[in-house]
């Protein structure tokens, strides 16, 4: 067990039954009244933030938390994805939801899966910031529609549905965000 002597960014702990991260955090010390540590937690199954106040000294349990590089096999119906590790050869499938951007995988990609260490339960799957990708298809850009930064819809190659600038055209590979889902370059060939 630990104490809230040992909070630092990036900690996982088990808190009222559920595994959260410690995403910030500040000791406080008042004129009047016991210290407490102000927190801002993240949810590691729903990623949703939760601000909770813990008195200074207070026992926590510290949950031990692995990331580790992982292949994109295939897709299996509409929300098993499978992926296999590249030291041991080990296969495993894990749920559309538990991926950030699961639109914009393509087979043969590393992604990180973030893994329980206590019991090998894997908990998310992080496709890298940013990841390059065909267009599949778009419309012609007309010319002379450039007034402001325009945009267009575009497919690409894992099917997902982009925004781009009206000069990319089918075959052209574009970097993406994939936290946004956004457009961010052209990549040169």
């Amino acid at each position: 067990m630990a104490t809230t002597a040992d909070f630092k960014n990036g900690l996982c702990i088990n808190h009222n039954g559920n595994l959260w991260k410690i995403e910030s955090f500040q000791h406080v010390k008042p004129g009047k009244g016991p210290a407490f540590v102000r927190t801002k937690l993240r949810n590691l199954k729903t990623l949703r933030i939760l601000e909770n106040t813990f008195t200074a000294g207070v026992k926590i349990d510290v949950v031990r938390i692995e990331n580790r590089t992982y292949q994109y096999l295939y897709k299996e119906g509409e929300d098993t994805y499978h992926f296999m590790n590249q030291k041991n050869y080990e296969q495993i499938s894990i749920q559309k939801s538990m991926i950030n951007a699961p639109e914009f995988l393509k087979e043969g990609e590393n992604v990180e899966i973030m893994f329980h260490a206590e019991n090998e339960e894997p908990m998310s799957c992080n496709l890298p910031q940013n990841v390059n990708l065909a267009i599949e298809s778009t419309e012609p850009g007309e010319k002379g529609n450039t007034a402001t930064n325009a945009l267009k819809p575009a497919t690409t190659e894992t099917g997902a549905e982009i925004k781009v600038p009206l000069f990319i055209n089918k075959g052209d590979v574009v970097k993406i965000d994939t936290s946004s889902g956004s457009y961010l370059e052209r990549i040169k060939k």
